[in-house]
C-alpha cells in the first residue's frame, strides 16, 4: 500500500483492456455501479503516475483518494467493503473464509495456467497449461450445478473470479467437453447479466464476436 499527497474525487483504475485481472476489478465496479476513471494501459509504456504510486509498476492499480491498492484481491475486498450495497461475501466468519479460499486456489489453480497462456513464448508450454486449465474447469464442474453462482444464492466475488477466464475460453482455444455442460449454462446466466457486459472493455467484447 502506498499513499499519495494528490486528492482525487473519484477512484481512478489503472488497468488493461484485455488483462482478466483487470477484468476482475472491473466487474467488481459494474456490479457495485461504482463511478471511477479508468487509465487504459496498452504495451510496455506505463504512466508516470502508475510508477510513482505502484513500486510493482502492475495492473490492476487502484486510487481511492489518498490510498493506493495495487493486489487485486485486495481490490476486489475493499471494494466490497467501502460500497456494502449490493454484499459480494458472505455475512459470516465461516462461508466468508470459505470463498476467500476458493479465490485463492482460482487465482492459484487457474489463475497462474492463464498468465502462462497470455504471457509465454514457449509454445508447448502454453499447449500443456490450456490442457490442464481445461481439465481444472473440467473437474469441478459439478460445483457450477449446485446453485445459481457458484456455490451460493447470490453473486460474488468468486463469481467476479471465475466469469473472466470463462469469458477467454473461446479465445484461448479452449472447448469444454459435455460432462462441464453446467460450466456452459452457467457461463450464458453470468455472461447475460448487465453488470458483466458492463465491465467488458471493447476489445474484450470482440474476444467472442
Amino acid at each position: 500500500m502506498a499513499v499519495i499527497t494528490s486528492r482525487r474525487s473519484v477512484m481512478t483504475l489503472f488497468s488493461r483492456p484485455t488483462d482478466p485481472h483487470s477484468h476482475r476489478v472491473r466487474l467488481v465496479l459494474a456490479e457495485k455501479g461504482i463511478t471511477y476513471d479508468v487509465v487504459d494501459i496498452e504495451g510496455d509504456d506505463l504512466p508516470e503516475d502508475l510508477i510513482d504510486l505502484n513500486p510493482y509498476n502492475t495492473v490492476p492499480t487502484l486510487v481511492d483518494r489518498e490510498l493506493v491498492l495495487y493486489d487485486v484481491r485486495t481490490i476486489m475486498e475493499y471494494l466490497d467493503e467501502r460500497f456494502p450495497h449490493p454484499p459480494l461475501m458472505p455475512v459470516d466468519p465461516v462461508n466468508r473464509a470459505r470463498f476467500r479460499l476458493a479465490m485463492y486456489r482460482i487465482e492459484h489453480d487457474w489463475y497462474s495456467l492463464v498468465d502462462v497462456i497470455e504471457t509465454s513464448d514457449d509454445r508447448s508450454s502454453v499447449a500443456k497449461a490450456k490442457k490442464e486449465l481445461r481439465e481444472a474447469i473440467t473437474a469441478t464442474a459439478d460445483a457450477f450445478s449446485l446453485k445459481p453462482f457458484f456455490l451460493w444464492d447470490e453473486f460474488t466475488l468468486v463469481d467476479c473470479c471465475i466469469a473472466p477466464i470463462l469469458w477467454r475460453l473461446p479465445h484461448y482455444g479452449i472447448e469444454l467437453p459435455a460432462q462441464a455442460k453446467a460450466v456452459q449454462k452457467y457461463s450464458d446466466f453470468i455472461f447475460s447479466r448487465a453488470s458483466f457486459k458492463n465491465s467488458l472493455t471493447e476489445i474484450e467484447q470482440e474476444l467472442r464476436s
